[in-house]
């Protein structure tokens, strides 16, 4: 059992965490005449790890899920889902969620089809909610970080909440408060193209190269943020806003980034550098949700396909569920860390 746990840290904290390229890193800082200890010193550190560290996770997670995602094409997910009813549908939904693009705007167009096609709002709401919030890459970076209790924890329970709204708005029947040109829709059931393994890993490595792009800007920020945060930020002043004195924290975190836009790539290094000086578990699970789930650009976008009232009701539902989720993690924050 000891030969296990040590093969288990050394694979998260080597392999996943790369701490060897945060001790490499400070030593070519060091050499170059900059002490990592001091603030200027600090932020470069961080920046340049957090930066290599996040891109190298990112394109081999995006190489794996796209290659995993080509078996997953619309109208083939479509039929999958359209022999499911009730809750398991909602689950496997949620579940499918996981496979798909980081970022909430990219799942938009996908749940614009699903809907089109006649699947059940529920269900469509359900991988609408877990696409952005749960996926695998959000699971393989959260253990780098934060270990492997709190990524299945937060994984669990971002499917729960996702299958939990979409089974609320199914039973609340709104499906009039659908778009007319949505429901009217039409989504083409073309047989998926047989792909040769060379064809899906093309497929994949542009994925790669069409994501990262995308996301690099994001991460750019999220880690000049976390950066400041980490090193420039007073601890007190976390601990006073973010930490257990303040019980509104977690309601705090999920407001404030609602507006925001980012994937789960840009949000780590903010939670890192929070976790890091003293806000709660819980507090800043609840901002990365939040940000990933309920951005404004989305909401937008979103907006286009469905009335306000159901709008509505799926930004309450989230927030809610993402608020409660927090709360959770707080009262546990002990037991996973």
């Amino acid at each position: 059992m000891e030969i296990i746990q040590t093969g288990w840290e050394f694979f998260q904290n080597e392999v996943l965490g790369m701490d060897w390229l945060n001790r490499l890193i400070g030593a070519l800082l060091e050499n170059l005449g900059l002490d990592t200890s001091e603030k200027i010193g600090g932020s470069i550190q961080f920046f340049l790890y957090d930066v290599i560290k996040i891109m190298i996770l990112l394109g081999v997670l995006i190489l794996l899920i796209s290659y995993i995602q080509s078996y997953f094409p619309p109208e083939r997910t479509k039929r999958i889902l359209g022999r499911f009813h009730g809750l398991g549908a909602n689950l496997l939904a949620a579940l499918l969620g996981t496979v798909t693009p980081f970022c909430s705007c990219s799942s938009i167009p996908l749940f614009m089809g699903f809907t089109s096609a006649g699947l059940p709002l529920g269900v469509t709401f359900s991988f609408l909610i877990s696409s952005p919030m749960v996926d695998l890459g959000s699971l393989v970076l959260l253990m780098s970080i934060f270990g492997w209790k709190v990524a299945i924890v937060y994984v669990i329970v971002g499917l729960i909440i996702a299958v939990t709204g979409g089974t609320l708005i199914e039973n609340l029947h709104l499906d009039n408060q659908v778009e007319e040109f949505i429901r009217q829709g039409k989504m083409l059931d073309v047989p998926q193209e047989k792909l040769r393994p060379a064809d899906r890993l093309q497929y994949a490595w542009g994925q790669v190269r069409f994501t990262a792009r995308k996301v690099a800007p994001y991460v750019l920020i999220g880690v000049g943020i976390g950066a400041i945060i980490h090193n420039w930020i007073p601890e007190n002043w976390i601990i006073t806003l973010l930490g257990d004195s303040n019980p509104l924290g977690v309601v705090l975190a999920t407001i404030a980034g609602i507006p925001m836009y980012a994937d789960i790539f840009g949000t780590i290094p903010i939670a890192e550098a929070l976790l890091g000086k003293g806000a709660l578990l819980g507090v800043v699970l609840s901002f990365m949700m939040a940000v990933t789930t309920l951005s404004l650009p989305s909401i937008i976008m979103l907006r286009k396909a469905v009335k306000p009232k159901l709008l509505a009701i799926f930004v309450g539902i989230c927030t809610a569920g993402i608020i409660i989720v927090g709360y959770f993690f707080n009262a546990v924050q002990n037991i996973l860390i």
